[in-house]
């Protein structure tokens, strides 16, 4: 079986939309695109590199329309992204000139991927798909790099319909931007008790 692993970008109030540029996503009048942008350094650098290694990727169709236009012609900075199989969710779209595309339509479609043999399958970006996710007990580990800022509106990562669920923080790092960096995996139940003082 193969894990799903959702990473995301977020402020403090959990907006993801649109971490890379001024034009990444304007949906939703939304004027802050490339909030990452000031944060950069090399912890930062170190984690990204070890997350971009060569992964199959999940993508919402938006995600994926948004890389498809940019990464062929940019590979040199994520090395194997064009070789690996990237998956996408879509109900209206199904072909792409992009290599190693394959589109998937159904819950049910990412429920037998997720049952096949290989590598652990990456989710970048794709607010609506990761909800789904959520919902629907698909999601194995969070890798968050958590922002010091807030931004109000926007997609965010968290929203009504992730069912409880219990995670355990596997590894941390705090950047000298104040970004902190968290990998969270599934464990089990959500358990509850009384705290006394």
């Amino acid at each position: 079986m193969r894990k799903i692993v959702i990473i995301s970008m977020i402020t403090l109030d959990g907006v993801m939309q649109a971490p890379g540029g001024p034009e990444e996503d304007t949906s939703g009048g939304f004027e802050y695109g490339g909030w990452v942008a000031p944060y950069g350094d090399e912890i930062f650098s170190e984690v990204i590199r070890k997350l971009m290694q060569p992964s199959d990727l999940l993508l919402g169709r938006k995600t994926f329309d948004i890389w498809a236009d940019y990464w062929p012609k940019h590979e040199y900075g994520w090395p194997g992204i064009n070789d690996v199989t990237k998956y996408v969710m879509s109900v209206t779209k199904n072909s792409s000139s992009w290599q190693n595309s394959v589109f998937l339509n159904s819950l049910e479609d990412i429920e037998k991927l997720k049952s096949s043999n290989g590598s652990d399958i990456q989710v970048w970006g794709s607010s609506e798909l990761i909800q789904s996710l959520l919902k629907n007990d698909l999601a194995d580990e969070l890798w968050l790099m958590i922002y010091p800022l807030t931004l109000g509106k926007g997609k965010k990562l968290f929203i009504d319909g992730a069912i409880p669920a219990a995670f355990k923080l596997t590894e941390s790092v705090a950047t000298k931007s104040g970004v902190i960096i968290a990998n969270y995996k599934r464990a089990g139940e959500v358990k509850t008790g009384t705290v006394e003082p």
